[in-house]
């Protein structure tokens, strides 16, 4: 999965792995934007702000988009504080953020609206939490680079002093 053969050491690419949780951020503010055009446009639900301020306040589309990114970047840094700190850290990553889903999916489903403002909440948190999981543990697995043997002497370059003609 990481492009070299299993008995190749590698360590995690951290620079590869925070531009992969930038996309991951745009990924993850597009999908909340096309939950809210769904829920709002197609199926004329009033998501997040039902008759006045919703949990999120008087939150809009753009706001929506916002914090689903930031939770990316969020994400992003868990793996990579796991990376750091635990033998297993794609595992941890994904019961964490399958358990912060599944707070994000039922608290919308506790509040005193609509039911189908809260079912249409839920399902785009779902989505979010879902892109965000998927995307964010794929980059980690991938994000590798060949370790380097830190006791190992630097590569020599050789030089070819081959005859030079000089006139």
């Amino acid at each position: 999965m990481t492009g070299y053969p299993p008995s190749v050491p590698t360590e995690p690419d951290y620079g590869r792995l925070w531009a992969g949780g930038v996309a991951t951020a745009v990924v993850a503010a597009l999908a909340a934007v096309v939950g809210l055009l769904i829920a709002r446009g197609l199926f004329d639900v009033a998501v997040l702000a039902p008759k006045g301020n919703g949990i999120w306040g008087n939150a809009n589309t753009l706001t929506y988009a916002l914090c689903a990114a930031v939770a990316a970047l969020l994400a992003t840094g868990l793996m990579h504080l796991l990376s750091l700190a635990t033998s297993a850290p794609g595992q941890f990553f994904t019961w964490i953020m399958v358990l912060i889903t599944a707070i994000a999916i039922v608290l919308p489903l506790t509040l005193t609206v609509k039911t189908d403002a809260k079912v249409a909440t839920a399902l785009i948190n779902l989505a979010i939490g879902a892109v965000i999981t998927t995307l964010v543990s794929t980059v980690a697995a991938t994000a590798r680079r060949r370790r380097r043997d830190r006791d190992a002497p630097a590569p020599t370059v050789k030089w070819d002093n081959g005859p030079h003609y000089y006139s």
